[in-house]
């Protein structure tokens, strides 16, 4: 059997093959395309790897320019624009066949002794013991489809639905794929690396950008009812930010807090909060992202 988990940590630790140039190679997560989330938490990767040590990230920034290939390597371009006495700056531009498919600006801060509050609360949810997970779900969703539609799934998508995966996910209030129905733009989902992890800050951080892609541009999606699946619908991540507040374990259960404000001119808006099972704000999210509805 594969072990994914320790696939996943192998593709966000990246190849160095010069000073400031990293190679980076994908998991196929069966669209054929580069998962925004891989890009996320290599860039990032490879950004960090060219920081000094102490320095942990607090914010970073992306555009997704165009779609890579996920049978390809990338390469990581770093340019490190600034060391200051308390923070550094670095900007990180992937290239795939000689054009750039992602740019990411991310800073770093020392450990500092500041203010500290949290205003927000984590809601009140259903614990993920309670849950059924993702793949539990998608077996379950291809079971009931008769099967003239279920062939009309690329075989791929079928088998990564059933198949292992590095990140546990448990949606509290689960979306039918085939059959979402009209709902408030929330959703709220458990995640957990589906195994222990090293004690690493830094692979924590990058696990966590990872899963950050995940279910923001879905919850855009819930007052139209249509899904990513939806015949017609064409969907991708546009810019995508992230702030950095506490430490936390990604091999913990963390519950992403999701809510869409608006949706207008082929573009959704989306933000995020990952709190810790006790409440604990540890990270925030911003996305916007391209949902195209082709069905007209």
């Amino acid at each position: 059997m594969r072990d994914v988990l320790s696939e996943l940590i192998d593709i966000l630790s990246l190849e160095r093959i010069e000073e400031n140039i990293f190679r980076g190679r994908s998991q196929n997560l069966g669209w054929g395309r580069v998962f925004g989330g891989q890009g996320l938490g290599q860039a990032l990767s490879a950004a960090e790897q060219t920081v000094p040590e102490g320095r942990s990230v607090h914010s970073l920034h992306g555009y997704f320019l165009r779609p890579g290939d996920a049978e390809r390597p990338i390469a990581f371009l770093v340019d490190p624009i600034r060391d200051g006495r308390s923070f550094t700056t670095r900007r990180v531009v992937a290239v795939q066949d000689g054009r750039a498919i992602f740019n990411l600006s991310a800073s770093f801060q020392i450990e500092e002794e500041g203010l500290d509050h949290q205003d927000a609360a984590m809601p009140e949810v259903t614990p993920p013991e309670e849950l059924l997970s993702e793949q539990e779900l998608g077996k379950r969703y291809l079971a009931r489809l008769p099967e003239a539609m279920r062939e009309r799934i690329p075989k791929t998508m079928r088998e990564k639905v059933v198949a292992d995966r590095p990140i546990e996910i448990r949606p509290v209030d689960p979306v039918d794929p085939m059959n979402p129905g009209t709902r408030e733009p929330v959703r709220r989902v458990w995640f957990r690396a589906n195994g222990t992890l090293p004690d690493s800050r830094r692979l924590h951080q990058y696990m966590l950008a990872y899963a950050s892609d995940f279910h923001l541009l879905a919850t855009s999606m819930h007052p139209h009812g249509v899904t990513w699946m939806t015949p017609g619908m064409q969907v991708a991540s546009l810019d995508h930010a992230m702030w950095f507040h506490r430490g936390f374990r990604f091999d913990e259960w963390l519950l992403y807090d999701l809510h869409a404000p608006s949706a207008r001119g082929a573009r959704g808006l989306a933000r995020g909060r990952w709190f810790t099972r006790d409440g604990v704000l540890v990270a925030s999210t911003m996305q916007e992202g391209l949902i195209r509805d082709r069905r007209g």
